[in-house]
């Protein structure tokens, strides 16, 4: 039962964790890479698909995302959703090929970006905290129906508070990096 406890709860901080590198990755800096494009949704015939789904996407050097449509006819539709999503992206499309160039970023728009993650950073720590508050909750009630010992519960809590602090400091490095990130020119 106890190492149930122990089990889901870090299951459910690793996923916090894979959340919150998700949400970083989306967040811009000044060179390209293949999973910005990831959330780009496109019409095709009818329904939202993602582009990496209608397309190939290469990275055409260290400031250029290359988009190459599996249809010819999609290209301009592709286009039209990279230029329509919230990136402040300015695709080009020559031929067959779209060129995403990444616009290099103020030092206005990296702080702002900065304070973004530290906000996601500071939402992925309270959503760690959280689920360390539940599985702290579900061993009183176990101590309550008097399925485990209070020195037990204890030693739990403790080993629930080690991997709460671990995931925490794992959190902060993320952030550091992606600070070091944005605001490397």
């Amino acid at each position: 039962m106890i190492a149930e406890i122990r089990k889901d709860t870090e299951q459910r901080m690793r996923k916090s964790l894979d959340a919150l590198r998700a949400d970083l990755g989306k967040i811009r800096t000044g060179r390209a890479h293949a999973g910005l494009l990831d959330h780009v949704m496109v019409d095709y015939y009818g329904n939202p698909t993602p582009v990496n789904q209608v397309a190939n996407i290469t990275l055409v050097d260290g400031r250029t995302i290359g988009v190459q449509p599996y249809e010819k006819s999609m290209v301009g539709k592709v286009e039209r959703a990279i230029r329509d999503s919230d990136l402040g992206l300015n695709p080009a499309a020559s031929g067959d090929l779209i060129r995403v160039p990444m616009p290099m970023l103020t030092e206005e728009r990296r702080r702002d970006l900065i304070k973004l993650v530290k906000s996601e950073g500071e939402n992925a720590k309270v959503a760690v905290r959280n689920i360390r508050r539940d599985a702290n909750h579900g061993l009183k009630e176990l101590i309550k129906k008097k399925e485990i010992s209070e020195d037990d519960e204890r030693r739990m809590q403790d080993d629930i508070q080690k991997l709460t602090d671990k995931f925490v400091s794992e959190i902060d490095q993320m952030l550091s990096a992606k600070e070091v990130d944005l605001m490397a020119v």
